[in-house]
């Protein structure tokens, strides 16, 4: 689950850093029938503000209330809905840093004592993670040794292990004796 908003990574046009952060700012501005609203991101080297367009030239009657409410209180919940957003960030050429902004809660440690567990990993957000980090992580054990166990079939998942996941995957860990969580 996220802990709090990602960086977003964009070149800054003062000082060539690559870093933004969002502090759920927004600018919202019309002229008579149209509105335009951005995301205010800073420069996390310079403080910069640099804008994420999130509405460009719409006619004021087809955004719904709601939203604007939330545009003109600065919702931080809709600067992370936006952030998410695939469409915003292809409009605005961004990416996402997500290192350090989310957290893994397992639940507990009672299920890493089986012979064999089968664990169901939900995305409060959609965080692009290593499913192997996660796994290595909740349970206590180096990444290195869950490769070994999932190219030995101790550990059976639907989803491809290597690369980056951002959606809900289940898999089965085989002799999770030697899968001990940390505290």
């Amino acid at each position: 689950m996220p802990t709090c908003l990602p960086h977003v990574l964009r070149r800054c046009h003062t000082c060539a850093a690559e870093r933004f952060r969002a502090n759920g700012k927004f600018r919202v501005n019309a002229n008579h029938k149209l509105i335009d609203a951005w995301l205010l991101v800073l420069c996390t080297t310079c403080g910069e503000t640099a804008k994420l367009t999130v509405l460009e030239r719409m006619n004021v009657r087809s955004v719904r209330p709601e939203l604007l409410d939330r545009l003109h209180a600065n919702d931080p919940a809709l600067a992370a809905e936006l952030l998410q957003d695939p469409v915003v960030r292809r409009r605005n050429r961004v990416a996402l840093d997500w290192a350090g902004a989310w957290r893994l809660d397992t639940g507990g440690s009672d299920h890493l004592d089986r012979e064999v567990t089968d664990v169901s990993v939900r995305f409060a957000a959609r965080i692009p993670v290593r499913p192997v980090r996660l796994i290595a992580e909740g349970c206590g054990l180096p990444r290195a040794e869950v490769e070994r166990l999932a190219s030995e079939g101790s550990l059976v998942s639907a989803v491809r292990l290597s690369g980056k996941l951002s959606s809900d995957f289940t898999f089965t860990l085989k002799r999770s004796r030697s899968c001990r969580h940390p505290g």
